[in-house]
């Protein structure tokens, strides 16, 4: 059983890998997300993000590896400024940063195996085909689901397909990862399960996470720290115990 998440590693004297400072997205007249967000993340630190639906969360990581241009703001992951950076230089720093996306987004079309190859084929082309295998089969392990690794996705629950899309964005070793609504679609037993994999993830990898949930459970087994997202910008920062205790209602009302 793995307990909630604490700051145990004196992760307050690490410095920052993510630096966010003054985020504007609007998205059309009228429709401005982003109003000035200003977000840090220390390394190896898992930080939740939360908010009302359409407040801007996901817009937010997206931005932070460019599949989302800001319209203003300064954006740096690794003292690296996001806005700046080539097309090359931008997929070389996407290949530090992982992106679980919502609905796991696996290739239909090919199986478990594929899936898992299809990015060491194409950004660790030193590798021998036993090398590859053996780096699938790894992390098939590390999710707990090495007997699937032939199955289609067709052939797999929605926690299955979670596991093998993180197992997928694990492969190369990258140093954040960014979850967008990790548990979002699966039942209590399941979500825990997820959870509970992300913050082995982060002890055994030292990764550090930005998560995305509307799911508390999830928030308080995994976070170091959370920030709420209201109007546009970081309303407020807390641990999960500070928050929760908070006597502002609008803050109450994301814990009952």
């Amino acid at each position: 059983m793995i307990t909630p998440n604490a700051n145990i590693d004196n992760r307050d004297s690490s410095p920052n890998v993510i630096n966010i400072e003054g985020l504007y997205k609007s998205f059309g007249a009228g429709n401005d997300v982003l109003k000035g967000v200003n977000l840090h993340v220390k390394k190896g630190e898992n930080l939740v993000l939360l908010g009302k639906s359409g407040s801007g969360k996901s817009i937010t990581i997206k931005c932070l590896v460019g599949l989302v241009v800001a319209d203003e703001g300064v954006l740096t992951v690794f003292d690296e400024d996001i806005a700046k950076l080539d097309a090359v230089q931008l997929n070389k720093a996407r290949l530090r940063m992982g992106f679980l996306f919502q609905n796991a987004a696996l290739y239909d079309s090919m199986t478990v195996r594929e899936n898992l190859e299809f990015p060491l084929k194409r950004h660790s082309k030193e590798l021998s085909p036993k090398e590859i295998n053996k780096t699938v089969e790894e992390a098939l392990n590390d999710v707990g689901l090495l007997a699937s690794i032939d199955k289609m996705p067709s052939e797999l629950s929605g926690g299955m397909r979670k596991r093998i899309g993180l197992a997928r964005t694990l492969i190369l070793k990258p140093e954040i990862i960014l979850y967008d609504e990790p548990t979002t679609g699966l039942d209590p037993i399941t979500s825990r399960e997820i959870s509970e994999l992300i913050l082995s993830i982060q002890k055994k990898n030292k990764t550090t996470s930005v998560i995305i949930t509307h799911d508390m459970a999830c928030a308080k087994l995994t976070a170091d720290r959370l920030a709420i997202l209201r109007d546009g910008t970081i309303y407020k920062e807390g641990s999960y115990e500070e928050l929760e205790s908070s006597k502002d209602e609008w803050i109450h009302s994301f814990f009952v």
